[in-house]
C-alpha cells in the first residue's frame, strides 16, 4: 500500500518513543533526587546548628516550616525572582542592625552595661549576641535562596552557607550528639555534590546524544554494570551508595590525621556559654544559707573516676574544696594567715604538693570539671600531687589548691590523695595541747550567744566523752540525730546560729558545719570547715561519680596536734548526705548517655599528646608482643609441618594444572583454537568477545556465497538468509550487542551447536 511503513520502520518509531519516555522519567527522579538531596544538606546544616545551641528550638521549628514550603514551591510560578530576592535582603539591612542593637540584647538579658543573664537562661543561643544574629542571618539568606529560582550558582551558594553553618555550629558545642549530626550533614553533601556534577554534566549533553544514553528497557538497565556508564546513565538509587561509600572513605583516610592531631577541649565560640556562675562556698566569703541555692540545682559540676581508693574508703570520699577558719557570727572567710599561697610551676604538668609514708596509700582520681566560674582545684582530703595541663597552680595554708579560672572550657586533672588517717586510739590518746599557730582556729565571733558553750557542755557530759576525739563525735551525732534537714533558710536574725541552734532547729550543710565547729571552738578544740562536694551518683556504665550542684556540701575538719593531723568529721543528717540515684528505663539511658559524652570528651575531644603517647605507647607493646608470639608459632608450625610441606606443595600444584586444562578446553570448545589461546585483549576486546558468534556466522556464510550488504541491518540479513540458525543466533546477537543481556551457559551452548549444523553444510 502507498504510504504504509514497513513493519520494521514501526517497531523503530515504537522504540524510539519508548527510550524517549523512559529517559523522561528518568530525568524526572534524577532531579526529584538532587532537590531532596540539596534540601536535606540545608536541614541538616541547620540541625547541627540547633544541637549546639546555636538557635532555640522556636527559630529551628520556624526554619524547617521554610524549608518545606521551599521545596513545595520548587519549579512552580511562585517561586521568588532573583531581583524580587535582592530587593528582599537590601530592604532587611535594618532590621538586622535593629537585631544586632536591641531584639538580641533584649532576649539574651543583656542591659546597657554589657550583663545578663546566661544565654541557656534565656534559651536563645550559646554564643552570645554575636553568635545569635549572625546566626539569625544565615538562616534569614538560606530560607531566602530556597524560595528563590535558581540556577547553578543559587545552588553552591547554598552548599557554601551550609558548609559555614555547621562549621559555626563546630564552634559552639564539643558534644558527640554533634557528630551523629555531622555524619548525616556529610552524608547529604556527598549525595548532593555527586548529584550536582551530574546536573551540569547532564545541561551539557545535545538532545540526540541523550537519546542515545537513554535505557531501552528498564529491566535491562538495572543489570548494567558500572564500566558502561559512557553508554547509560548513571541508576539514580545507586547515588545513595556512592555517597556512602565516598563517607567511608573520608573516614578512613582521616582516622591517621586524628590520631596524629591533638584538639582542644573547648569550643572555639562559646562566650560563659556552659559556665555556671555564682557557685556559693567556692569564695573567699560564704554567708549561711546562701549554699541551700546552689544545692536547689542538679546541674552537672564534674566528673570523677576512682582509679583505686588506697587507703580510704569509699564512704569517707568528699571532694574537698576551699577550707575556711575565720567566722564572723553571719560568714565564713579565710584570714589573712590562710590567704597566704605558694605558687608551684611545672613545665611536665605534674606539681608535688606533699608527701606520703606507703605509696599504696594513695588515692588516684581523675576530674573532668565543666566550666565554672571558680579557680578550685577539687580532690580527696590531702592532696599529695596534681597532674594537669597548667602552667602553675597555688597552694594556700589551708591546703586548697586552686588554677586559673577556666569559665570557657572544661578542666581535665588527675589528683593523688592520701585519705589515710590515724587510727581512733591514737587520735583518743591525743592531749590536745596546741601551740601559737592553732589559735585562730579557736576564735569565736564576738556577741557570740552564751547559750552555744552550756550547749556543748551539755552535750559531752551527757555523752560521757573524756577526750577531744570523743567530744567531737557527741556533738556530731547530737546535731544528727536532733535536727532536720532543710533546704529553706529558715534561720535569721542578727545571730542566725542561735536562732538555728535553739528556735528553728533546721538547716542546711553549712549550718551543721558551723554548729558544730563553733561548739567545739568553745570547748577549747580547734576547728575550721571545709565546702566540696559530696562524692555524687556512680554511673556503672561510665565507670565514674557524677557530681552535680545538688551535691554541694560543708562538713568539719577538727585538729589532733599529736598527730599533726587534719579529721574530717560531718554533722549533716543523712538526708543531707544522700545522693538521689536515678532509676527506671529514662535513667538508664541518661546514664549511658552520660557515659557516652564523657567517653567521647576523654578520648575524642580531650585527646592530647599524653593520649598520643600513650596511644603510641600501647601500640608498640602490642606489636612487639604479636611479633613476638607470631614468630615462636611460626617456627612451631616449621617444625612440625617440614615433613608434610613437600606432599602438600605437590597437590596443590597438580590440582592447579588439572583446573588450568579444564579451562584452556573450555575455551578451545567455545571460540575455537585461534582465539582461545589469546590470553591479553585490548580495552574494547570485551565486547568484541560477547558477540564473537555473530562474526562466526558471519564467515561461515560467506563461505556458502552469502554476503551481508552494509546496508542491512541484523534482522533484515537473517530474513535473506531464511534459515532458522540464522534467524535465533541474529536474535542472541542484538540481545547481547544493543540490549546489554547477558546469555546463560545453556544458550552459549545451543549457539554453538547452531554454528556446528552451519559449519558442516559449508564447503571445505
Amino acid at each position: 500500500m502507498c504510504g504504509a511503513k514497513a513493519p520494521s520502520e514501526n517497531l523503530t518509531s515504537w522504540n524510539h518513543l519508548r527510550q524517549l519516555n523512559l529517559g523522561f522519567a528518568r530525568d524526572m527522579e534524577f532531579d526529584s533526587y538532587f532537590r531532596l538531596t540539596s534540601y536535606a544538606s540545608v536541614g541538616a546544616a541547620v540541625l547541627a546548628l540547633w544541637v549546639a545551641g546555636g538557635i532555640g528550638l522556636p527559630l529551628a521549628i520556624v526554619f524547617a516550616g521554610a524549608l518545606v514550603v521551599g521545596f513545595r514551591l520548587e519549579g512552580t510560578k511562585w517561586q521568588l525572582s532573583e531581583r524580587a530576592a535582592l530587593i528582599v535582603i537590601v530592604s532587611s539591612i535594618p532590621v538586622f542592625y535593629l537585631d544586632w542593637r536591641v531584639l538580641t540584647p533584649m532576649l539574651l538579658g543583656i542591659d546597657a552595661n554589657g550583663a545578663g543573664v546566661s544565654p541557656e537562661a534565656s534559651g536563645i543561643a550559646r554564643g552570645g549576641i554575636e553568635v545569635a544574629v549572625l546566626s539569625h542571618l544565615i538562616l534569614f539568606l538560606s530560607a531566602l535562596k530556597l524560595w528563590q529560582r535558581k540556577a547553578d550558582r543559587d545552588w553552591f551558594f547554598l552548599y557554601l552557607i551550609s558548609f559555614f553553618t555547621v562549621l559555626l555550629a563546630a564552634g559552639l558545642t564539643v558534644s558527640p550528639i554533634f557528630l551523629a549530626v555531622l555524619i548525616v550533614y556529610l552524608l547529604c553533601v556527598l549525595s548532593t555534590v555527586v548529584a550536582f556534577e551530574i546536573q551540569k554534566a547532564r545541561k551539557k549533553v545535545t538532545p540526540t546524544q541523550t537519546r542515545l544514553l537513554v535505557p531501552p528497557d528498564n529491566t535491562l538497565f538495572r543489570k548494567l554494570p558500572m564500566r558502561l556508564w559512557r553508554r547509560r546513565y548513571l541508576e539514580t538509587r545507586r547515588l545513595p551508595l556512592v555517597s556512602v561509600g565516598l563517607l567511608v572513605l573520608i573516614v578512613i583516610l582521616a582516622l591517621p590525621f586524628f590520631l596524629i592531631a591533638p584538639r582542644s577541649a573547648t569550643s572555639a565560640l562559646k562566650r560563659g556559654g556552659k559556665s555556671v556562675g555564682g557557685f556559693i562556698g567556692f569564695s573567699d566569703n560564704v554567708t549561711l544559707g546562701q549554699i541551700g541555692e546552689l544545692k536547689a540545682s542538679d546541674e552537672i559540676f564534674m566528673h570523677v573516676r576512682v582509679d583505686n581508693l588506697g587507703g580510704g574508703s569509699a564512704d569517707r570520699l568528699r571532694w574537698r574544696g576551699v577550707a575556711l577558719d575565720d567566722f564572723n557570727g553571719k560568714a565564713w572567710k579565710k584570714s589573712a594567715i590562710a590567704e597566704r599561697s605558694q605558687r608551684k610551676q611545672s613545665e611536665s604538668g605534674f606539681f608535688k604538693l606533699g608527701t606520703t609514708e606507703d605509696i599504696n596509700r594513695l588515692t588516684a582520681q581523675t576530674f573532668i570539671l565543666e566550666p565554672v566560674d571558680t579557680p578550685v582545684i577539687f580532690a580527696a582530703p590531702r592532696v599529695v600531687a596534681v597532674q594537669a595541663k597548667l602552667p602553675a597552680i597555688t597552694v594556700d595554708s589551708e591546703g586548697a589548691v586552686q588554677a586559673g579560672f577556666h569559665d570557657q572550657r572544661r578542666l581535665v586533672y588527675r589528683a593523688y590523695s592520701d585519705m589515710s588517717q590515724p587510727g581512733i586510739n591514737v587520735l583518743r590518746a591525743d592531749h590536745m595541747q596546741y601551740g601559737i599557730e592553732a589559735e585562730r582556729y579557736l576564735e569565736l565571733p564576738s556577741g557570740l550567744d552564751p547559750q552555744v558553750r552550756a550547749l556543748a557542755l551539755q552535750v559531752i557530759q551527757e555523752a560521757g566523752a573524756r577526750n577531744g576525739y570523743d567530744e567531737a563525735r557527741a556533738i556530731e551525732a547530737y546535731l544528727r540525730n536532733n535536727f532536720g534537714y532543710t533546704l529553706e533558710m529558715k534561720a535569721s536574725g542578727p545571730d542566725p546560729l542561735s536562732d538555728f541552734l535553739f528556735h528553728v532547729k533546721q538547716g542546711h550543710c553549712e549550718y551543721f558545719a558551723t554548729a558544730m565547729a563553733i561548739m567545739l571552738r568553745t570547748l577549747g578544740i580547734p576547728t575550721r570547715i571545709v565546702n566540696g562536694f559530696l562524692p555524687g551518683e556512680y554511673n556503672e556504665a561510665a565507670g565514674a561519680f557524677t557530681v552535680r550542684q545538688s551535691d554541694a556540701h560543708s562538713w568539719v575538719e577538727v585538729y589532733f596536734p599529736q598527730t599533726n593531723s587534719w579529721v574530717t568529721f560531718d554533722p549533716t543528717p543523712p538526708a543531707g548526705r544522700t545522693t538521689h540515684e536515678r532509676t527506671g528505663l529514662a535513667g538508664v539511658i541518661s546514664k549511658y548517655s552520660e557515659a557516652l559524652e564523657l567517653m567521647w570528651f576523654q578520648y575524642v575531644v580531650g585527646y592530647d599528646k599524653q593520649e598520643q603517647r600513650s596511644l603510641i605507647t600501647s601500640m608498640r607493646t602490642q606489636l612487639f608482643d604479636l611479633r613476638r608470639s607470631s614468630m615462636a608459632r611460626f617456627d612451631q608450625a616449621r617444625a612440625a609441618s617440614a615433613l608434610l610441606l613437600r606432599p602438600i606443595l605437590f597437590m596443590l600444584g597438580g590440582l592447579l594444572g588439572l583446573l588450568c586444562s579444564l579451562w584452556l578446553i573450555r575455551r578451545v570448545y567455545r571460540f575455537g583454537w585461534s582465539r582461545a589461546l589469546k590470553v591479553w585483549q585490548s580495552g574494547d576486546a570485551e565486547e568484541t568477545t560477547r558477540v564473537d558468534f555473530y562474526k562466526r556466522l558471519l564467515k561461515l556464510l560467506e563461505k556458502q556465497g552469502v554476503r551481508r550488504d552494509l546496508w542491512q541491518t541484523p534482522l533484515e540479513f537473517a530474513s535473506v538468509v531464511d534459515r532458522g540458525e540464522a534467524r535465533a543466533i541474529t536474535n542472541a546477537y542484538n540481545r547481547v550487542r544493543f540490549g546489554g543481556e547477558d546469555l546463560s551457559e545453556g544458550e552459549v551452548q545451543e549457539l554453538h551447536r547452531l554454528l556446528r549444523s552451519l559449519e558442516v553444510d559449508s564447503p571445505k
